[in-house]
Parts: structure tokens; sequence; C-alpha cells
């Protein structure tokens, strides 16, 4: 099943936004901004499906990009559609630029207490959702959104407009994806109780206590669910079961502790696991190498946040 509308990269000339974004670019993978929740994409080469964890976040491409695989699915981001992730997710990545045009973008982090007090402020309350939305979604970027990211990437250039004007211009890009179709996952994160949002409140517990012992009747316990409807919630939302989301999030700590210097044993133990054999072979079998081999990460892996 494939979610793309639009041709992928595009061809001309570089948009305004692609100029823009091109002299704030210091370097190669995800970049800090004078915003926190404002991250640059840049990309001078193509990095095959690579696994990577997107924070809820907003991504906008000006040129080049990006193909997130998960749950036999393919979500294609580029010049003409735009991605949002309403929970943390991990999934297959593969990013395409060249060096005459590298991919470039800006990441926008959301949380759901931005949503939920931007939807107080609305006359009329949303009607909820009557199925439960995927924790990724990607729809063609209006002009309105497109206007919004330009706008943005300009008081980027100055750190006195970043402060002044760029948090109106961050709400105003979250208002309008929440009227858009992938607004329906977001809407859903900041309605209380509802399943997404449960399902949306284990993830973050998920992120946070990885490194503890958490089974399935314990989360669906505190989730208000059976564990039959916890379990199908669950990867209704993410495509993955808890225990191999818990897993794969366990695995990704690890990879950056190792990138980071850590040795191989301590990391596995750092993210939860009993046994060194079992974590290697978990290890290997998502990232494609042993804890040993990436040691010294290979390029691609700036692509994960």
């Amino acid at each position: 099943m494939k979610h793309r509308s639009g041709s992928a990269g595009g061809n001309g000339a570089a948009s305004p936004l692609a100029s823009l974004l091109s002299e704030l670019v210091t370097d190669e993978g995800f970049l800090p901004t004078a915003l926190p929740d404002v991250r640059l994409m840049h990309s001078m080469g193509t990095h095959p499906p690579t696994p990577v964890v997107y924070e809820p976040s907003i991504v906008i491409i000006a040129q080049g990009y990006k193909r997130a695989q998960l749950g036999g699915s393919t979500y294609v981001y580029d010049s003409r559609n735009y991605l949002v992730l309403s929970v943390p997710l991990p999934f297959d990545c593969e990013t395409v630029g060249t060096a005459t045009k590298p991919m470039l973008a800006l990441a926008i982090r959301v949380s759901p207490v931005a949503v939920a007090e931007m939807l107080l402020e609305w006359d009329t309350p949303w009607p909820p959702t009557s199925f439960l939305p995927r924790g990724i979604e990607s729809a063609p970027l209006t002009p309105e959104l497109a206007d919004a990211a330009l706008r943005l990437t300009k008081c980027l250039t100055s750190p006195v407009e970043s402060r002044v004007l760029g948090p109106a211009i961050i709400r105003e890009i979250i208002y309008r994806v929440l009227r858009d179709k992938p607004g329906d996952a977001l809407r859903a994160l900041a309605t209380p109780r509802s399943n997404f949002s449960q399902i949306a409140r284990s993830l973050r517990r998920i992120h946070s206590d990885y490194h503890e012992h958490l089974d399935v009747a314990s989360l669906a316990r505190e989730a208000s669910m059976s564990v039959s409807t916890f379990h199908a919630n669950f990867k209704g939302v993410t495509s993955k079961s808890p225990l191999h989301y818990l897993q794969t999030i366990r695995l990704h700590k690890a990879q950056a502790l190792i990138a980071g210097g850590i040795p191989v044993a301590e990391a596995a133990h750092q993210v939860g696991y009993e046994s060194p054999s079992q974590f290697s072979r978990e290890f290997k079998r998502l990232f494609g190498r042993t804890p040993k081999e990436i040691a010294n990460p290979p390029r691609s892996s700036v692509f994960a946040f």
C-alpha cells in the first residue's frame, strides 16, 4: 500500500524554500536551529532504507525526498507532500538527494500539550474520530502550509525574528495540519481517554522506561484496556506489537550508546538486555550489522532522531 501524490523531487530551479534552507545548513544530517522545536534536514547523497526513530513531528521537504516504510505501507514525502508523525515511531527510511540537488527539509516537533492548548481555543469542538488513526500520515502540501514553512525559514536567519516570530509561525503550521487530513491523529492525541491518546501515553512510557521490565499486561492495565484490546490498538497505531516496539526502541537506544563510545556489553545492560548473545542477534537482525561493527556508525545513521 502506498500513500503518495505528485512526483518525488521534481525538476527545475530550486524553490525559494530550498534556496533559503541551502543557506542555513552547515553539515549533513539533522541540524539544530535558533528554535528548539525546529531542525533542518540535509543530505547530499542517497541513503538506502535505514531503521530510524522519529519523534512526533511535521516534516516539510523543499528538495529531494524521503520514503518511509512501515507495516507494509510506503509514505513518500517530498516537495509536494509533507509527513506527520503524531507519536514516536520506528520505521525504515530512505533518503534521496544529490550533490547538486541535496535533500533539504524542516522538521518541526509537535507535543500533545501544544495541540490540546490550540484545540481549546476553537469555537466549535472538532467531532471525535470514528476510527483509530495511524501514527504516521502523509498528505499533499497546501499553499498555506508551504507559505508558513517559507516564513518560518526566513525568520530562522535572524535570532531576533526567531524568538519573536518563530513560535507564532510554528503554531500556525500546527493549526493548518490540524485542519488537514493528517490532523485526525493529532486531534485524537489530545482527546482525553481516547484509545489513541492512551496508546500514545503507553509509547511515552516505553520511551522513558525502556530499560525497565515492561510487560504487556501492565501496559494494558495502565491504558485501561484488556490485553487483547490493547494489543490490537497498539498495532493499529504503530504497525508493531507492543513487545516488538519495545525491542526496537531498546536497540535504537543501544545503537546511540555504542556510537557514543559506550562498550557493547554495557550498552546492552543499560537498555534492559540480560543476555549479550540475544542482544547481538536482535541488533544484527534490525540494523544488518553486529554491535561491534557500528562502533564507528555509518554516515546514514545521522538521519535518526
